[in-house]
């Protein structure tokens, strides 16, 4: 049994030398400022969620990853776990609570709830005459907003690790994840990567919440973040684009695993950071899965991973 069941993920932590360049482009890629400190940035989304990205000043870092339990007795059931601190108070913006566990690679694991919520941020969409609704938008024209992407909020975490197989059983056993897909190469047993999703029962979680691949270095390989649809990816893309300074990594395309449409760009110190929208969702029913890495890490549709992507680790 695991010491707690996460129910999604929270917010990443990094750390900038400079937050107002970290602003300029995570205001550019589709976040919205809830809050800065003198030694913090928090960014939110269009979701009720108070923050999704938070980044501390100093030194490039990528510090952990956050993620939501139910509540403070779930916390307190995670703080007997080898490691963990005792339930803390946060004392930060939004408040709420949280136990501390470190895992096997060495970066910050936090779990959390009861931190505030905001009101949503609307965001108009029109509708498609498309499918089954060619007329759903009849005398309406399609215009576009110019403009970032509209980040809704954090999807999943992705993580090199040269300790692969500890990691992704101190994941499982400590907060509860279950594995959606294993991926492997030649022999079954030659595992190179795995998929795994909240385990929520009979509610359906996206396909994958923490993505590991087993590596010859450790860091963080990205932070993936949804947007309403298709139209949106494209747009942040443009948008982006338009800016002349930030690199991008990969897309636009549609995975296999978790079939999102993809696009990655990285932040002015490296850390990818990704647009997504119609992932796969799966609940407890839907099982795990074995698959060769040759049918898993291809795309759908879009130009292969290009190897800066591939073996990309921001520490």
């Amino acid at each position: 049994m695991p010491w707690s069941k996460v129910t999604d993920i929270a917010y990443g932590r990094l750390r900038s030398p400079d937050l107002d360049v970290q602003e300029e482009f995570l205001t550019r890629f589709g976040m919205h400022k809830v809050e800065r400190t003198a030694n913090a940035l928090y960014m939110r989304g269009t979701d009720p969620a108070h923050h999704i990205h938070i980044t501390e000043k100093g030194d490039p870092k990528f510090l952990g990853i956050a993620y939501y339990v139910d509540n403070e007795d779930d916390l307190k059931k995670l703080s007997k776990a080898p490691g963990a601190s005792g339930v803390e108070h946060m004392d930060a913006p939004g408040g709420g609570k949280r136990v501390r566990l470190t895992e096997p690679n060495g970066y910050q694991i936090e779990v959390v709830c009861d931190i505030e919520q905001l009101a949503p941020i609307p965001v108009k969409r029109q509708r498609l005459n498309s499918g089954e609704e060619p007329t759903a938008r009849a005398g309406e024209l399609m215009r576009l907003p110019r403009g970032p992407a509209h980040v809704k909020r954090m999807g999943h975490g992705v993580m090199m690790s040269t300790k692969f197989h500890e990691t992704i059983k101190w994941f499982r056993e400590t907060l509860g994840m279950i594995c959606s897909d294993d991926v492997y190469a030649g022999e079954k047993e030659n595992l190179i990567g795995s998929f795994n999703r909240c385990d929520r029962g009979d509610d359906y979680v996206d396909h994958h919440v923490f993505f590991c691949l087993n590596a010859d270095k450790t860091g963080l390989n990205h932070f993936s973040f949804e947007v309403p649809d298709i139209d949106d990816v494209c747009m942040g893309h443009e948008f982006l684009k338009e800016a002349g300074k930030y690199e991008h990594m990969w897309g636009i395309g549609r995975h296999v695993l978790g079939s999102q449409v993809y696009d990655y760009w990285a932040d002015p110190w490296g850390r990818v950071h990704e647009h997504w929208a119609d992932s796969d969702r799966l609940n407890l029913a839907n099982g795990s899965h074995l698959i060769a890495a040759d049918e898993a890490l291809r795309s759908q549709w879009g130009e292969k991973p290009p190897e800066k992507f591939i073996s990309h680790a921001s520490v």
